[in-house]
C-alpha cells in the first residue's frame, strides 16, 4: 500500500468513528428524551409487599420489557423498565412478581392485572407462534402496560393462562 491510499484509508476510518459516536450519541439522546416524556404516565411502581405468601408458580426466562396498552411495540423507557434482562416470574395470591438480574423487582398486584396471555411479539421482540407471557395490568397512575416474558420452557405459560381464568 502507498503512502496515499495508507492516508485516506486512516481517514476514513476515522470519519467512519465519528460518524458511528455520533449516531451512538443521538440513539441515547433519544431514549433519555422518551423516559422523561413517560415519567409522569408511568408515575411510582407499586411496592414489594412484605408478606407475599407461598409461591404457586414459578418460571424461569427472560424478561423482555414493558409496553403501553395497546401498541405492542410502544416501549416504556422509565427507569429500568425497558432494559431485557434474565428474570424469574413469580406467582403468589396477592399478585405476580418479576425478579430481573441487575434491575429493581416489578410487583404486580392482582387487582390491577387484567389479561394475562400469549403473544407473537411485544416490547421490540418477536418470539416464535405464541411465545411470550403478556401481562396486561393497570399501574397506580391509570395507566395500562404489558409486561413480557419469555420462559425457558414454554410448556409452563399453561399453568400461567390457567390460573388466570
Amino acid at each position: 500500500m502507498n503512502s496515499g491510499t495508507l492516508v485516506g484509508s486512516l481517514i476514513f476510518a476515522a470519519v467512519l468513528v465519528v460518524l458511528l459516536a455520533v449516531a451512538i450519541q443521538l440513539m441515547m439522546r433519544g431514549w433519555r428524551r422518551r423516559a422523561e416524556r413517560q415519567v409522569e404516565l408511568v408515575g411510582d411502581l407499586p411496592e414489594v409487599p412484605v408478606d407475599v405468601g407461598a409461591a404457586e408458580i414459578i418460571t424461569k426466562g427472560l424478561y423482555i420489557g414493558c409496553t403501553f396498552t395497546p401498541a405492542w411495540n410502544d416501549r416504556v423507557a422509565v427507569g429500568d423498565l425497558g432494559y431485557r434482562s434474565k428474570a424469574v416470574l413469580t406467582r403468589y395470591t396477592e399478585g405476580i412478581l418479576v425478579e430481573r438480574i441487575g434491575a429493581q423487582p416489578i410487583w404486580i398486584p392482582q387487582e390491577s392485572i387484567t389479561d394475562i396471555r400469549t403473544e407473537r411479539g411485544i416490547a421490540g421482540k418477536v418470539a416464535a407462534r405464541n411465545g411470550i407471557l403478556a401481562i396486561k395490568w393497570r399501574l397506580p397512575s391509570g395507566t395500562e402496560i404489558c409486561t413480557g416474558f419469555r420462559a425457558n420452557n414454554r410448556d409452563e405459560y399453561a399453568k400461567w393462562l390457567e390460573e388466570s381464568s
